[in-house]
């Protein structure tokens, strides 16, 4: 049993391959997907696949590198996707690595979400670059999901996992980490309480290195590499070396922490 915390599965780039893989991930033993939109954009498409398979759970969200996008009924459309069907909250979050960032816009545009996600007690997967300090302050002054949420491929520093656990946070490993140059963020996953470890794919984007990948796609014209969703297993491998735990194991607290986070709008 596989959980995969966070993907784009219906990425515009992962299209043209999705046949084969929604196969590959049916032979992988993928038990079920949180498949995060990004813009309005996006929002039909993962409604789409969830319709379609059983095991993929939407999540719908307002991404910060993608406020410039929105139309001005947003809000409607997002509390529509939301309220109609069984669902989550993400990807939403805080940026300040792109350029041009207005993080007054992006904190009112999360903020809103995360609101959003409380009212209905939605688990919200949650973006964060160079903002640790902001998401922290706004995580502790406005109501948060009952369940939690989620702090996807964790890059913040581990001072503040203690903090964020209070509030409910789960934290799940990508397999970008298992590159060589990711030594410190190992390290922080192997801290991790036990309890709150979640993993995640990120498909197609956060591939992993390449003698570990178990599936490959062919490059965009691009020259972008993408990350297979069946590679979930190889992270699976590689969080449980990390861990010192049997696959077994891992697999196990997997699926009682993504139930938990997860289980109520599955």
């Amino acid at each position: 049993m596989l959980f995969d915390a966070h993907n784009h599965i219906q990425d515009a780039e992962l299209a043209p391959h999705l046949p084969g893989v929604l196969t590959e991930l049916h032979q992988m033993g993928l038990t079920r997907a949180v498949v995060n939109g990004t813009s309005e954009a996006d929002w039909d498409r993962v409604t789409a696949l969830a319709e379609a398979h059983s095991w993929v759970l939407p999540s719908y969200g307002l991404h910060p590198w993608y406020l410039a996008e929105r139309s001005p009924h947003w809000r409607e459309r997002l509390a529509t996707l939301v309220t109609t069907g069984r669902a989550a909250i993400g990807e939403i979050g805080l940026d300040r690595w792109i350029e041009g960032f207005d993080i007054q816009d992006q904190t009112e545009v999360f903020t809103w979400q995360l609101a959003l996600a409380a009212r209905q007690n939605l688990a919200a997967s949650i973006h964060c670059l160079k903002a640790w300090g902001l998401l922290s302050k706004i995580l502790h002054a406005q109501p948060i999901p009952e369940r939690g949420f989620l702090l996807h491929s964790y890059g913040g520093p581990l001072e503040m996992v203690e903090g964020f656990v209070r509030r409910g946070a789960y934290f799940s490993f990508s397999g970008h980490f298992l590159n060589e140059h990711k030594a410190a963020r190992r390290e922080i996953f192997r801290q991790i309480p036990a309890h709150r470890l979640l993993v995640e794919t990120d498909a197609s984007d956060m591939p992993l290195p390449s003698g570990l990948v178990q599936y490959r796609l062919p490059e965009t014209p691009q020259n972008r590499v993408l990350n297979h969703p069946a590679n979930l297993l190889a992270i699976y491998e590689g969080l449980a070396e990390l861990r010192s735990w049997t696959l077994e194991t891992l697999t196990a607290q997997i699926a009682e922490n993504f139930q938990r986070l997860f289980g109520g709008v599955v």
